[in-house]
């Protein structure tokens, strides 16, 4: 039975014998002969390397098409939405790129190489964790490599990033990069702030998606064809603000006609919008507004601080991330409460309700230096150390509840939050020095 299913008739035991030359030494102390079973090994020992491979020939198609059955229930951009805000032109273009690779539409030399542009904390990484999350699931800690590129801004740190040669200190520990590549060739690779890196670190770079391998200090060559590498750069962060507007306008219609097969009235009236722009700009209505502008003021932007045309040749796809719209930004606010009473529940048992005006107001915190981050540290702030203090002072016990509200006696210039905890056994509340809160019992 182990035969018929592809064990290998001739691997050794731990003495050091295969199962022919097991059964040959067993039948020298027995005296019995099994010409059946002998016969049986000496074919499958012949037959074993076709039959191995036609069966992981067999196994490979049925892992491709369970992979293909599951894109179909599990679309990319679905997933991608979930963790994403926003962001709609480059998550569409992302998926689309990683749809052709899967099914076979891309040049199998070369790894897929993307570029990121946008201002800090917009998405550009977490997009690229939720992709690396989709294609490796559970091999999420080796699918998923982040550099950051600001630790190789010396020609030293080539070393660092692929290894020094023999003879050199940090020989035997090998290279942040090519270690991680040999563990999960077929890893997203996030290269983070790239334009910080020194030239001979590109010049690797630029090695390695030309060639899909790359040699490390040892003189391995690591193959990495079928890796994603997603750099990502603060580069051009302003245009794209002072375009901000019709740009977004833009990847709605795109979005629209993906998910409908039509346009809105709204999003045809933005596409004219757009459409007319663009005559005046460019007079070229053929081509779109993002296309123009990737290739009329990020290309020279990219150009100016690399100065390498053949390494920018090498990326497949520019991206640009928009600064969050005020509907975003509510909806960013949103998420992060949400996934703050998840911990409260989990953690304390506390329910953990909010009134709307909340989110207009922990929204207002949004700081377009550090993005999303800043809605973050906005809620902790506001919402999250309000919660804990009372818990901590027993206002409010584990499996209680509390509720969010917006303290409307500081007006308009510093609108804060304040609590409501509700006493057990009802919903009467009485205030403290601390906000609102229900008396200990």
């Amino acid at each position: 039975m182990l035969l018929d299913h592809m064990a290998d008739p001739l691997a050794r035991n731990s003495h050091g014998l295969t199962p022919r030359e097991y059964l040959y030494y067993v039948e020298r102390f027995t005296g019995e002969h099994n010409l059946e079973i002998d016969g049986l090994l000496r074919s499958k020992e012949k037959s074993y390397p076709a039959d191995k491979a036609a069966h992981d020939e067999r196994q490979r198609k049925a892992q491709l098409q369970r992979e293909k059955e599951y894109r179909k229930k599990h679309p990319l951009e679905d997933a991608l939405k979930a963790k994403i805000v926003g962001q709609l032109g480059p998550l569409h273009a992302l998926a689309s790129a990683i749809r052709r690779k899967q099914n076979g539409w891309h040049d199998e030399d070369h790894p897929l190489v993307f570029m990121f542009c946008g201002s800090s904390g917009v998405g550009k990484t977490e997009l690229a964790k939720a992709l690396a999350s989709y294609l490796h699931g559970k091999q999420m800690d080796k699918g998923f490599i982040r550099i950051d590129m600001s630790e190789f801004q010396h020609k030293h740190d080539v070393s660092r990033f692929i290894g020094s040669p023999p003879g050199y200190v940090g020989y035997d520990e090998g290279g942040q990069l090519t270690e991680k590549l040999k563990e999960c060739p077929n890893a997203v690779v996030l290269l983070d702030e790239v334009e910080k890196a020194h030239p001979d670190v590109l010049t690797i770079m630029l090695q390695l998606f030309d060639e899909g391998r790359i040699t490390d200090g040892k003189g391995t060559t690591v193959e990495c064809k079928d890796a994603i590498f997603v750099m990502t750069s603060n580069l051009a962060q302003h245009e794209i603000a002072d375009e901000a507007e019709l740009l977004r306008l833009e990847a709605s219609v795109s979005n629209d006609a993906q998910t409908t097969g039509t346009a809105t009235a709204a999003s045809s009236g933005a596409h004219e919008a757009a459409t007319d722009h663009n005559k005046d700009q460019h007079d070229d209505g053929e081509i779109s507004l993002s296309r123009q502008f990737i290739e009329r003021t990020i290309y020279p932007i990219l150009y100016e601080h690399f100065k390498r045309d053949e390494f920018l040749g090498r990326i497949n796809e520019v991206l640009f991330f928009l600064p969050f719209s005020e509907d975003e930004l509510r909806e960013i606010t949103s998420r992060e409460l949400r996934r703050w009473a998840d911990k409260a529940r989990v953690r304390h048992g506390i329910t953990m309700t909010w009134d709307p005006d909340v989110v207009d107001v922990l929204a207002e915190g949004y700081n377009i230096r550090y993005g999303a981050r800043s809605i973050k540290y906005e809620v902790e702030r506001k919402v999250v150390n309000l919660i804990a203090k009372a818990n901590e002072n027993d206002e409010v016990m584990d499996g209680g509840r509390v509720h969010v509200i917006v303290d409307k006696t500081t007006g308009n210039k510093r609108r804060l939050c304040k609590l409501e905890i509700p006493e057990r056994g009802g919903d009467d509340r009485k205030p403290t020095s601390a906000g609102w809160f229900g008396s200990k019992k």
